[in-house]
């Protein structure tokens, strides 16, 4: 049985604010890790609308006993601003998923990348080599696209129906990675891997974010939906035969990763 979390005066607040917020899973989760780890910390969620949220910062500012917080969609490009430092993956992915108070000063870091990529290696495959399709170039789907060619990926095509998002996160990783990005679409032909990094999928109205009729058995289809457990995309991936990891890989694969940077186990590089 799993330690009791504790609550008093020396408590740390560490928010979790998205829009909307219902699908988090985190707040649960880290917390349950800060008390195994006796670490007197709180992970809670926070709805916040993309116009409150520059208020919403400024008085998290002011919360002394707030040591970080954890950033979801969509306010991950927008809270990279926040920050007074950041990464170099976070500078090069436009946006960050983490800030962590140094004392007036704010770190951010980009981590859904390394989750997700974490997460797909659990399930036996490695991109290194091989071509990929990333589906979003919001803030999880820019960290990802780092990933992808930080690991390795022979080429990484990006589709977003944000044609000025999609061609400034291509721009941006084009001085890191030369010659390893083009634009993208909703055809899966081709690539080893099919990254999936937008909220498409949570409504059941949604359409699927790639043509699922032309997949082939022979790739790995990854998504960040968490809700439903087994995605549209997913679940029509699985049916053509493909190896898939669903958004609950990229969430356990970062859990401890956020957490030991919430407790200061881990520091961002910055």
């Amino acid at each position: 049985m799993g330690q009791v979390l504790k609550l008093d005066g020396e408590t740390m607040i560490f928010p979790v604010v998205a829009h909307p917020v219902g699908q988090v899973k985190s707040p649960g989760a880290l917390s349950q890790i800060m008390a195994e780890r006796g670490f007197n910390g709180l992970v809670v969620p926070f709805h916040v609308q993309p116009e409150g949220l520059p208020a919403w910062l400024e008085g998290v500012k002011v919360i002394r006993n707030c040591g970080g917080i954890v950033v979801t969609v969509p306010h991950k490009i927008a809270c990279l601003d926040f920050c007074s430092r950041v990464s170099d993956r976070a500078r090069a992915s436009g946006a960050v998923n983490i800030a962590i108070r140094d004392g007036d000063d704010w770190i951010g870091d980009a981590t859904d990348g390394h989750g997700y990529m974490d997460g797909i290696a659990a399930e036996g495959f490695d991109v290194g080599g091989t071509p990929a399709l990333l589906i979003g170039a919001g803030g999880a789907g820019a960290a990802i696209a780092y990933e992808i060619l930080a690991r390795g990926a022979s080429e990484l095509a990006v589709h977003d129906i944000d044609i000025a998002r999609r061609d400034s996160l291509i721009a941006r990783l084009e001085q890191r990675f030369p010659g390893k990005l083009r634009i993208g679409g909703t055809d899966p032909r081709g690539f080893a891997l099919i990254a999936h990094a937008t909220p498409l999928g949570m409504k059941e109205s949604d359409p699927l974010p790639v043509d699922a009729s032309r997949l082939g058995a022979d790739q790995f289809v990854a998504d960040v939906v968490t809700r439903p457990a087994v995605s549209p995309l997913i679940a029509a991936a699985r049916a053509t035969g493909c190896r898939t990891m669903p958004g609950s890989g990229m969430f356990e694969a970062q859990a401890f990763l956020l957490a030991e940077l919430l407790m200061g186990v881990r520091r961002i590089a910055a």
